[in-house]
């Protein structure tokens, strides 16, 4: 009895002629031989099972025959030939670069490119899976990669191209092999069983073909355990048994359930599919390919991307015709989800079953929502309105601005929600502010500017406050120029209203100093912070209590904070936590070097 030989050996293609598929690089090959422009390293990539060790090996045996024919194929009759056939020929090496990935191995690899050929013209060698080298291999390669021997060919083979140095992949001409087609898979197989006398039907071969995704290898293999399994005889039944693969006519019976609103007869049908033993991932799956194919049938132009079995070809066209896209799309959408989801699912019949639920009624879900119908359930989401808004300027007070030293920090006098924050670029630079009170006039103006406007509101404002000067209130009266001791006696009257008041800023305002600035406008000056926060949260009633007291409309305030300056403390005032420790250590010096010698933080 004769070894049995698996297809996918036995049938491997011993000439360019008989390799499936890539006729492309093929031709190539047989050009460069004939034409002697053979390049001294190729690179083969591509999908697994789809010729790559085959035309390498094809193309080793080739350059080294005696007797090549007028194609630019080998002879398989000279003595280079047969040894290769038979496995004997010291021209060739084969390296797997899974296994033999160290720089060991291709230093050694190296070593033996030195010698020279006994017998044939070439020495070549051919590194299988190339990407699983290591850098260092790879860079131990270069150098004998880009300047071998004449005599010497290197034919790297890989499926992943991407995992290759770049440096490598200069080195080498490439060839990109492509997946086989599921036709020319097809006529391939069906030679083989013309061969072996196996009996098989086409639309089992085409399940075969569509199965392999491309790969001869695979197809072969897929072919020889169905062969096994039916004693020589390939139907479709079987390769359906054999693959796990559902018929297609349950999903044209679950389709026809869809369409026709039969949930009972759609549960039925997939209690029987379970029954099967077909996991509900796998029904999903092969539903949403089923659809996927009646939706490239409704246009004539991409029919030919139709992945089917030719007998029901016309099945799915003529089905095709009978449902909307909208549906088709949509069942798609649930589908998909529901594939997305399925590991998730602690239940998975009812995930399946409730998928199946919603694609039932899925075409009056559609009617309901669609206008045409009459009756519109959407959500309607209103649209936003679009609206422009008008940059609004800073107002310029003119360059007032208080003389100070470096060390000064400065607030602004007034609440922020009823006051209006004016920084004039020449206070900027002296880090001053200024707060004016808003008016209601204003306001409205602000309300009624349009984009088209050259003049901005707040311009508007402005030439009225300094054309009119009565602080754009209309009511033309006169405003007094502030003198220092009619402001003193209105500042101590407004703290005598605060203490009466209770009020804890009462204190904080009488302990700053007032200086005059110009006729409107004069200094606070404070010593600490906690005393610019008081009078700032204050100082919006505070300058309308002294506009009206000094009868000028224009009056207004600067609140500057020198750390430096000694405070006026009134009388009875308590110390704060500063002072106290201040006073302590002149009293007590050793407190203050205990204070240095631990390196104490004191927090006043």
């Amino acid at each position: 009895m004769d070894k049995f030989i698996v297809s996918a050996r036995k049938y491997r293609p011993q000439t360019f002629d008989t390799v499936v598929g890539q006729a492309h690089i093929t031709t190539t090959l047989k050009n460069a031989i004939k034409h002697n422009q053979l390049a001294h390293a190729f690179l083969f990539c591509g999908p697994r099972g789809v010729g790559k060790t085959t035309c390498a090996r094809i193309l080793a045996k080739t350059i080294n025959c005696e007797n090549k024919t007028k194609d630019g194929e080998a002879c398989n009759k000279c003595q280079s030939c047969i040894s290769f056939n038979e496995g004997t020929s010291l021209n060739i090496h084969e390296l797997d670069a899974a296994s033999n990935n160290s720089v060991d191995d291709i230093r050694t690899l190296v070593d033996q490119v030195r010698f020279a050929p006994q017998a044939g013209r070439y020495k070549v060698y051919i590194i299988d899976e190339v990407h699983m080298l290591s850098s260092s291999a790879f860079n131990a390669f270069l150098k004998t990669l880009e300047e071998p021997p004449p005599y010497a060919i290197f034919i790297l083979a890989t499926t992943e191209k991407h995992k290759i140095l770049p440096t490598i992949l200069s080195r080498c001409q490439i060839f990109d092999f492509k997946r086989i087609t599921n036709n020319d898979t097809v006529e391939h197989l069906q030679e083989i069983c013309k061969k072996e006398d196996i009996k098989a039907e086409k639309a089992a071969l085409q399940v075969i073909a569509q199965k392999s995704e491309g790969c001869m290898r695979d197809a072969l293999s897929i072919m020889d355990k169905i062969a096994s399994f039916t004693n020589g005889e390939i139907t479709y039944q079987n390769t359906l048994e054999h693959l796990n693969i559902l018929d297609a006519d349950y999903y044209f019976k679950l389709m026809d359930c869809m369409l026709s609103q039969d949930l009972a007869g759609a549960m039925l049908l997939y209690d029987d599919i379970n029954k099967k033993g077909f996991e509900g991932d796998l029904v999903l799956n092969g539903f949403a390919e089923f659809i996927r194919n009646l939706l490239v049938c409704k246009d004539e132009k991409v029919a030919g991307l139709l992945e089917a079995v030719e007998s029901f070809r016309e099945k799915y066209i003529s089905t095709a015709k009978n449902i909307a896209p909208s549906i088709l799309i949509s069942a798609l959408n649930i589908i998909n989800e529901a594939e997305i989801n399925y590991k998730a699912a602690r239940n998975k019949r009812l995930h399946v079953e409730l998928v199946l639920i919603k694609l039932c009624y899925l075409g009056q879900a559609i009617e309901i929502t669609s206008d045409a119908g009459g009756i519109n359930k959407k959500k309607i989401v209103e649209s936003s309105l679009a609206f422009k808004v008008a940059a609004i300027r800073p107002l310029e007070t003119g360059g007032r601005s208080p003389k100070h030293d470096l060390g000064m920090k400065q607030s602004a006098a007034g609440s922020r929600d009823k006051a209006k924050l004016m920084i004039d670029t020449s206070l900027a630079k002296e880090d001053t502010l200024v707060y004016q009170p808003e008016q209601e006039s204003q306001i409205s103006n602000l309300k009624s500017q349009t984009p088209g406007n050259k003049l901005s509101a707040l311009d508007k404002i402005r030439k009225q406050v300094k054309g009119n000067g009565n602080n754009g209130n209309g009511n033309g009266t006169t405003n007094a120029p502030l003198e220092l001791e009619s402001l003193r006696t209105a500042w101590n009257e407004y703290v005598q209203r605060l203490k009466s008041e209770k009020n804890p800023a009462g204190t904080n305002f009488e302990m700053a100093e007032l200086k005059i600035q110009d006729a409107n406008s004069f200094i606070a000056i404070v010593t600490n912070n906690i005393q610019l926060r008081f009078i700032e949260q204050g100082g919006q009633k505070a300058s309308q209590f002294l506009r009206e007291k000094l009868h000028n409309n224009l009056l207004e305030f600067f609140i500057v904070m020198e750390e430096n300056k000694e405070e006026k403390i009134p009388v009875g005032t308590p110390l704060t936590s500063r002072e106290q420790f201040l006073k302590m250590t002149e009293k007590y010096p050793l407190v203050k070097e205990l204070k240095d010698k631990l390196r104490l933080e004191l927090d006043y």
